[in-house]
């Protein structure tokens, strides 16, 4: 039993001193030094404490730096105030008159090339007694298992907001999924004109070209109004109280996956969810989206680079990337 409470107390000190170590390394701090200390002193503790006559000198030390470890790390608190690219430069939030909702800072883009634009915002008031379907848009860019999943609110087919949720990358920096586990990033939900968030990813992103779907979700009003509202619960919360990025439990899918438990249904979680490009089928196994067709079928139906590309610029470019969308019988 001694050797066995020693070994797992070994495996505990590695797992934990490695976490410890690419936090420093990848995270805020961006200590080297600070890894390696850490990292060695783990490998010495987890030595020390699987030797049957091992002393517990080396594991009280990597217990004293972890602890401090421990102490920093709390101190890394997320932020609104940093100097941020231009793309996420503004923060979107609500505010409510009964069934009125204004939407501030909708961005609508005029882009020449993915990196060069001019940047543009808008207010809209929208009526949530017109709050009548949401569209799941997934995006892809590196085979079937991983894509970036946004949703889409459409009010009596006439308005169309998008709401993506992302980074928020300052000035010179650029994502890295493993950085992203370790607080480099802030969260933020882009609310968006569908010429923007759409059209930048069909027409205007070349290196690597992005493949974009469109699955009309099925579902009564009042489904969609909670959802809508919950999202911009959480919007306006991160205006107040910013909130740290995570790859794997705080991003574009899981996100959405955790607001979708405001309506009544089955919200396993599933593997689907961590490969990204799997929840358009996660869905469609779980009865949100049009099983009238099998899935194959319906995805291919669904792909809308070609009609973003066509609409381009126009004013009806929502209703025209839809035009020839397989659409769900309509629930009361």
């Amino acid at each position: 039993m001694k050797t066995v409470i020693r070994l797992l107390l070994a495996i505990s000190i590695l797992g934990l001193s490695a976490w410890a170590a690419l936090a420093l390394y990848f995270g805020p701090l961006q200590s080297t030094a600070g890894a390696i200390a850490i990292a060695a002193s783990g490998l010495l503790a987890a030595g020390a404490a699987a030797l049957r006559r091992g002393t517990w000198g080396p594991v009280a030390l990597f217990a004293a730096l972890f602890i401090g470890f421990l102490f920093v790390w709390s101190g890394v608190e997320p932020s609104n105030d940093r100097e941020w690219q231009p793309d996420v430069a503004e923060l979107p939030y609500a505010t409510f008159d009964g069934d009125l909702v204004t939407i501030h800072n909708v961005r609508n883009f005029d882009y020449r090339t993915e990196t060069t634009y001019t940047p543009h915002y808008y207010d809209k008031t929208y009526d949530l007694r017109e709050l009548d379907s949401v569209d799941l848009i997934a995006v892809y860019w590196m085979g079937d298992a991983i894509a970036h999943v946004m949703l889409s609110f459409g009010f009596a087919g006439r308005d169309f907001v998008a709401v993506s949720i992302e980074t928020s990358k300052e000035v010179g920096e650029t994502y890295d999924t493993i950085r992203g586990f370790f607080r480099q990033y802030e969260l933020t939900y882009i609310v968006g004109d569908e010429r923007d968030l759409i059209r930048l990813r069909t027409n205007y992103r070349k290196d690597p070209p992005e493949d974009a779907y469109l699955f009309r979700a099925k579902g009564p009003p009042e489904n969609a109004r909670r959802l809508f509202l919950d999202y911009f619960r959480e919007i306006n919360e991160l205006l107040e109280h910013p909130a740290f990025y995570n790859s794997l439990t705080t991003n574009c899918t899981t996100n959405v996956l955790m607001h979708t438990k405001v309506n009544p249904g089955d919200h396993t979680y599933s593997w689907k969810i961590l490969l990204s490009g799997y929840a358009p089928l996660y869905a469609y196994e779980s009865g949100r989206l049009d099983t009238a067709l099998p899935f194959d079928e319906l995805k291919r139906r669904s792909y809308i680079n070609g009609p973003a590309q066509a609409a381009d610029e126009a004013p009806d470019f929502s209703q025209r990337i839809r035009a020839e969308l397989p659409r769900p019988p309509a629930q009361r």
